[in-house]
């Protein structure tokens, strides 16, 4: 019987799924450290790291018997891939479960930054408590305005939807122009990235992580954006070039951000955190239970479908 390496607290109940046609083991607290699963990789036929766990060289070294590399995330930037294609493993990403809870946490940010939620909930707290007149401290209203779309794939299209029914028009930019019949449907405008950097009341950054999209927003594209503009990253932290954003929120040469990923996890910037604005949170776009448990069921028929053909798999290599 496969065994297979669970390095993260996947709920008990979810793991049964392996019941009778896999051996697996799962870590008694949050998740095994790195050290940890160095020493047990090479008794292993599957690997199931989070989208925080790094899976280099040396791990796939270690696990000789190693087949599978069922990865907890729609990003595999935490997969060494190309070690993994030269090595015969093959790596499996879910990409439908985070589908819906990623938009919609990027559209909450995307609304709690524009509208001052963050920054109003923390004043009114405070003892001095918040401006109450008419006209201050606003916010950026979001009917009618438009949304730049980095990245238009299935989120970015569930992201504009949900846009769209706000009032709001979109413009992407995509490695690939969309079929009409898409665009239609969103009445999406394609752009080049400097106009959408350019034009866009909001952007939101949705594409894949990749050794090319490494800083792909740093000085030279914030510098770009409208004042008034607002900028949302539920992606990956290393595709933005976070001291310049930073940079350009503290000197207002932007208006707000919303963050759910950052380039050194679990470490933010200080420097952020003495901004009012901008809306953090700590990579939780699917942290909700039901999409933790549905991520889990896809990672696991993930491996099913590998070893018994049961459930089509999402393979990356």
């Amino acid at each position: 019987m496969k065994k297979v390496l669970i390095t993260y607290k996947l709920n008990p109940e979810i793991a049964k799924e392996l019941d009778g046609k896999m051996e697996y083991v799962l870590p008694d607290k949050s998740g095994f450290k790195r050290e940890e699963v160095l020493d047990m990789i090479a008794d292993y036929d599957v690997l199931v790291p989070n989208f925080s766990f790094y899976t280099d060289k040396e791990i796939m070294d270690k696990g000789e018997k190693l087949e599978l590399i069922s990865n907890f995330g729609v990003g595999y930037n935490n997969i060494d891939v190309e070690y993994a294609k030269q090595k015969g493993i093959t790596v499996t990403n879910i990409p439908n479960s985070v589908l819906e809870p990623t938009a919609e946490f990027a559209f909450a940010l995307l609304l709690a930054a524009g509208r001052r939620l963050g920054y109003y909930d923390r004043k009114i707290r405070t003892p001095e408590g918040l401006k109450w007149g008419l006209y201050d401290e606003p916010g950026l209203p979001i009917f009618g305005k438009s949304l730049g779309i980095i990245g238009m794939g299935r989120i970015g299209q569930a992201l504009a939807r949900r846009a769209v029914a706000s009032g709001m028009t979109i413009m992407y930019h995509n490695r690939n122009k969309l079929d009409k019949a898409i665009e239609n449907k969103y009445n999406a405008q394609y752009v080049s990235l400097e106009t959408l950097l350019r034009q866009s009341d909001y952007i939101s950054l949705n594409a894949p992580s990749s050794k090319e999209t490494i800083h792909m927003i740093g000085k030279k594209e914030l510098d770009m954006m409208k004042s008034t503009a607002v900028f949302i990253n539920t992606a990956r932290g290393n595709m933005v070039d976070e001291k310049a954003l930073t940079h350009a929120l503290k000197e207002k040469q932007i208006w707000a951000a919303g963050l759910d990923v950052f380039e050194n996890e679990p470490k933010v910037l200080p420097e952020l955190l003495e901004l009012d604005n901008v809306v953090l949170s700590p990579h939780a776009a699917t942290k909700t239970l039901e999409a933790r448990d549905e991520m889990g069921l896809e990672m696991i028929h993930n491996i099913l479908g590998f070893y018994f053909g049961t459930y089509p798999i999402s393979k990356v290599v």
